[in-house]
Order: structure tokens, then sequence, then C-alpha cells
């Protein structure tokens, strides 16, 4: 953890002297949904990948990724930044499983997290992550901004399309709800957002984090669930 925390002050230096101390950028090009539920987790998220809101950078880019094999996290805001902060908590849990024998709690999880984007706020990281996953207590879900404060949620949105996201989700989810359920709400959340937001959009992705772990839908699986495919 020390060393993981010396890197990103390091980070944080950089950004300093290159401009970026104590700003934080309000723009999300992106949309992601977690759901909490009885017996998991469903994190949603679109694939498009945008340089500012005008420009397509990638149609295809993976923003839910895996933690270890029972916690995942989605990411919005700056890719580099995100990757950086994915890959030490990859690191971190890793550290955890060998060092006692059993898998990193979902809150020690984005206890790190909250840490890390704590020990860069006065050049924070341009990222916001929701992690969720299962462990001994459960399925939990957690939301993070880019200072490093969180909180656990039932279900939670991040990016620029989260407003019409949240707003689906607000109308159409009545917890507790079990991860069959909850599948196709967050799905069509993330397809309501491409309809509203520029920034969202090319396609979906979708990961169940339950008590046999982290597992992605397949291409079969969103064919049945829009209809379009």
């Amino acid at each position: 953890m020390v060393r993981v925390l010396e890197v990103f002050r390091r980070l944080a230096s950089i950004n300093t002297r290159t401009g970026r101390m104590g700003v934080v950028d309000p723009l999300w090009g992106t949309t992601t949904v977690g759901i909490s539920c009885t017996d998991g987790v469903v994190l949603a998220s679109d694939t498009r990948v945008v340089q500012g809101y005008y420009f397509i950078a990638h149609k295809r880019g993976k923003k839910i990724l895996k933690i270890d094999d029972y916690i995942a996290a989605t990411i919005s805001g700056g890719v580099a930044d995100a990757q950086a902060l994915i890959s030490s908590l990859q690191w971190e849990a890793r550290s955890y499983k060998l060092e006692r024998g059993v898998n990193m709690p979902v809150k020690a999880a984005a206890n790190i997290a909250s840490i890390i984007l704590s020990s860069t706020r006065m050049a924070p990281l341009y990222i916001q992550l929701i992690i969720g996953g299962y462990d001994r207590e459960g399925a939990s879900l957690y939301v993070l901004d880019p200072l490093g404060g969180f909180s656990k949620e039932v279900f939670v949105g991040s990016g620029s399309g989260s407003p019409v996201a949240l707003g689906y989700l607000e109308a159409e989810l009545k917890p507790p709800v079990s991860v069959q359920d909850a599948i196709p709400i967050a799905v069509k959340s993330i397809l309501a957002a491409m309809q509203r937001d520029t920034a969202t959009g090319n396609d979906f992705e979708v990961m169940v984090v339950d008590s046999k772990g982290c597992r992605e839908l397949s291409l079969e699986e969103k064919t049945r669930l829009t209809g379009l495919r």
C-alpha cells in the first residue's frame, strides 16, 4: 500500500507542475450504472470512448473491469487515471489474498481506492468509480468521487449520461431485487442514456458479480435482452 501511494504522489506532483492542481474536469463522457441485489451486483455501461463531447475515439471501450474474482468496478473520466487506479487495486487484492488466504472484502477495496484518491486531492485524478462485489457479508456497492469520498448505495450511476440513467432507475427499480430482475432494468437505463447523451453510445456491457464470481453477459444474452441484434 505504501508503494502504491508513493506512485500516486509522484503522479500528483507531475499533475501539479503541468497545471492540473486543484482542478476537477466536470465532463464525464460515458454512462455506467450499478445495482446491488439480494444475490449479487449488476454493473452495466456503454462502450463509447470520447475525446471531449464531439469526437468518438473508440467504439468498443471497456469500462467494467475486474479487481479480483469477486469484485469489479466501472470507470468514468480519464482513461489513463482510471487504468492506473484499477491496476493498483488489482495488485492490492492479490496481495491481500496471498497474505490472508481469503479474498479482499468489497468495502476494503473501496477504502483503498478512497485513500489513493484522497492522497492526490491537490491534483485530483479525473475519475469516478463504482465498485461492486460479493463477499462473506453478501453483495455491496460503493461509489467514489475524485477526491476520495465514498458511500454505500443500492443503485448508482456515473458519467455524463447518468442523470438519464438514474431517472430511469428511480422510476423502474423497486428494491430489493434479484440479479435476474435487475439485469434488464440496468440495460434499459443505459439504452435510455444512449438516446439523450451524445457521449454515450455504440453498445453496452453487463457484468454480474455473485457467489460464483464475476461474469460478463454474452452476445447471445445481450441479443435476447434488446431484441435488436
